[in-house]
């Protein structure tokens, strides 16, 4: 835990998270300036590393800050107390429209980091894309119980075609100039219906 950092007032933080967000949502990581960070967080640079010792120690911070922001919604809304996995994974991706509101790069930002391809993070960045996703990870808590699903269905599959095509999604939604949260939602909904009368055994 970086106890310099969190002693900040709640606001600043999330100044400084939301410009780390933004600048390494734009840029490569490699090419992402800490002086245009701390600019838009109204701080010097001398003080960004005061909190970060480096500019991997910030990104990696915010790797895991967003995942587990995301996660603990989840929990909080109690989404993986509901019983059919398409609902599950529906409450997932409206969990991640709602943090875009509150944080508009943080999406655009997990889905670079999850592309990122400098050496000095993939191993940092694959152990922590790990915990929180994948088919072996996810099929206990995503309630993926063959019964649910039609006969013969290879369950592996269609999750990571789901994963692959939300990720799709919202990597064209989010290279737009205008980005509107509640029409991403409607689509997010039609996707989970067409996938259930796809994949599922009620019909």
């Amino acid at each position: 835990m970086n106890e310099r950092f969190y002693a900040l007032p709640e606001d600043k933080r999330n100044s400084i998270i939301s410009a780390g967000f933004r600048v390494f949502s734009q840029y490569s990581y490699k090419n992402s300036p800490m002086s245009e960070i701390a600019a838009e967080a109204g701080i010097s640079k001398s003080l960004l590393f005061y909190y970060f010792k480096n500019k991997k120690e910030l990104y990696l911070f915010l790797c895991r800050y967003s995942t587990e922001l995301a996660e603990q919604e989840m929990i909080r809304q109690k989404c993986y107390e509901k019983e059919d996995f398409f609902d599950i994974f529906l409450s997932g991706l409206k969990v991640k429209v709602q943090l875009m509101r509150q944080y508009p790069d943080l999406s655009l930002f997990q889905l670079k980091a999850y592309y990122e391809k400098d050496k000095s993070l993939r191993p940092e960045i694959n152990q922590l894309i790990g915990n929180y996703s994948g088919y072996e990870n996810q099929s206990e808590m995503l309630k993926l119980n063959k019964e649910q699903f039609i006969e013969g269905l290879d369950l592996e599959m269609m999750y990571t075609d789901m994963f692959l095509a939300s990720q799709g999604y919202l990597w064209e939604k989010l290279q737009s100039e205008t980005i509107d949260p509640d029409q991403m939602e409607k689509d997010f909904i039609r996707m989970i219906e067409f996938w259930r009368g796809l994949y599922s055994r009620r019909k």
